[in-house]
């Protein structure tokens, strides 16, 4: 029984660093080969924890092979256009200029009904406000629609808006992000003197949040007797 649970768990770990490896997407982001290798590696990893006689190297080897094969695939299909779309494929337009291609839905066995409702899913209501639909090789759709119905911007309106940068966290949960702190350019100082001015010490701070322009958000600790 010992044996079983400590070689699920070493399987684990490789499936988890065999993935981690694969990079940081989506499932729906997965181009063709990579979905293939992850399905093939969740199958090979059953394989050595349903065994209890097989070696636990042996049962590591297929999964390392896959994740081998996918890095180099994944090295080919950058560097090389050729094999990207041999591989991968390429976008298929399927509403062009706000007319259907049909000979397009035909070849990628995708029916009118499947476009429409990609079409309600991104947010209109109605076909005729799609210029292009582009049938992307994740699978997923994306639409562009026609100039009168795209959103007006502030370039738009000749505005302009103050840049902020994004949030990052500086306390989460009593604990200071200190390099997130710096990377803003604040000091400590600042950053107690935010704290004061909502009455919290940092062991107190629920989550604290800050810009590059200096914006805020703060947020106490619920107290237990609360």
């Amino acid at each position: 029984m010992a044996t079983i649970f400590i070689k699920t768990i070493i399987i684990y770990l490789l499936v988890l660093i065999a993935v981690r490896l694969m990079g940081k997407r989506e499932l729906g982001q997965l181009q063709p080969f990579e979905l293939v290798v992850l399905i093939m590696i969740a199958d090979v990893a059953s394989v050595p924890m349903e065994e209890i006689g097989m070696p636990i190297l042996q049962g590591a080897i297929p999964i390392f092979a896959l994740l081998v094969g996918e890095l180099v695939l994944s090295y080919l299909n950058i560097k090389f256009p050729f094999f990207h779309k041999l591989i991968s494929g390429k976008p298929a337009v399927l509403i062009a200029k706000g007319k259907i291609m049909e000979k397009n839905l035909s070849k990628q066995r995708y029916s009118i009904d499947d476009l429409l409702e990609q079409i309600r899913v991104a947010g209109y209501s109605d076909i005729r406000d799609v210029d292009y639909a582009i049938l992307e090789m994740s699978g997923e759709i994306s639409i562009i629609p026609k100039n009168e119905k795209n959103n007006v911007t502030l370039e738009d309106l000749n505005l302009t808006k103050e840049y902020v940068g994004y949030s990052r966290i500086i306390i989460m949960d009593g604990v200071l992000y200190e390099s997130n702190l710096i990377s803003l350019g604040y000091e400590k100082n600042w950053l107690e003197k935010k704290l004061k001015e909502n009455n919290l010490r940092i062991e107190d701070t629920l989550l604290f949040m800050a810009d590059e322009s200096g914006n805020t958000y703060c947020q106490g600790k619920r107290l237990k007797n609360e």
